[in-house]
């Protein structure tokens, strides 16, 4: 079955505005050097239902070596102290792009109003970091998340069909 990926950027001078704020109990917090546990349960958890199999084998110690690069960064979203949903920024080699490489909900989370406002925090954070912001997303991802991503005024600078 042919699926098309499609690939987003902020234009630069667009931001994305953080409208209130998330409900009590809720916290983002940016996960110095997260613990190979917690980045697996929320990289399956998120991408279960979407098919994420690119980091399914990886061992605690690559978990680790992935997160101790100063070009990325986790932030995990908490409710209470259950992990509820993260992003994964990555800087570019070129140090002017950076990536919301991973984004999403645990299941339990979606349909509460979390996600527009926690791809608003992931914008103001990557933002910090450089100026490009870009994502990818594809027809196999939740069907909101494209839409998701246009509303707040991303636009599609390339498209892909894959198998």
């Amino acid at each position: 079955m042919a699926h098309t990926r499609y690939y987003l950027e902020l234009p630069q001078g667009h931001e994305v505005p953080i409208v209130g704020r998330f409900p009590d109990g809720y916290v983002l917090r940016r996960e110095i050097l997260p613990a190979p546990l917690l980045c697996r349960q929320l990289y399956e958890e998120v991408g279960r239902d979407y098919q994420w199999t690119d980091r399914l084998e990886w061992s605690d110690e690559k978990w680790t070596y992935q997160f101790m690069k100063p070009q990325l960064q986790l932030w995990v979203l908490w409710a209470i102290s259950d992990p509820a949903g993260y992003f994964e920024l990555r800087r570019e080699d070129d140090d002017e792009s950076v990536e919301i490489a991973y984004f999403g909900l645990r299941p339990e989370y979606t349909g509460r109003g979390l996600g527009g406002r926690l791809l608003a925090c992931a914008v103001k954070q990557a933002r910090e970091i450089g100026p490009r912001v870009w994502v990818h997303t594809c027809t196999k991802d939740h069907p909101n998340a494209l839409p998701n991503y246009q509303s707040r005024g991303f636009q599609i600078f390339r498209t892909e069909e894959f198998e």
